[in-house]
């Protein structure tokens, strides 16, 4: 997965990123072997694709909102 766009801030996690890679993978598995459906697995995905984005960005930016320099509730305007 690359992209030569930029990325959204979070809740997105990077195309790079590790666990989201494996969270794909799971998904792919869960459908493949009959364990859920298309849409069981989409939602699975992203839940924790969205969790994974969450956490990818506090890593970067400690009491951001999102993947930058703005701290919680400030005017990002």
């Amino acid at each position: 997965m690359t992209s030569d766009s930029p990325m959204p801030s979070p809740p997105f996690p990077s195309p790079d990123n590790a666990a989201l890679r494996v969270v794909v993978g799971n998904a792919i598995a869960s459908v493949r072997n009959g364990e859920a459906s298309v849409e069981e697995a989409i939602l699975h995905a992203a839940v924790h694709g969205w969790y994974e984005g969450h956490i990818q960005g506090e890593d970067a930016c400690p009491g951001c909102g999102f993947r930058g320099g703005l701290p919680k509730h400030s005017n990002r305007g």
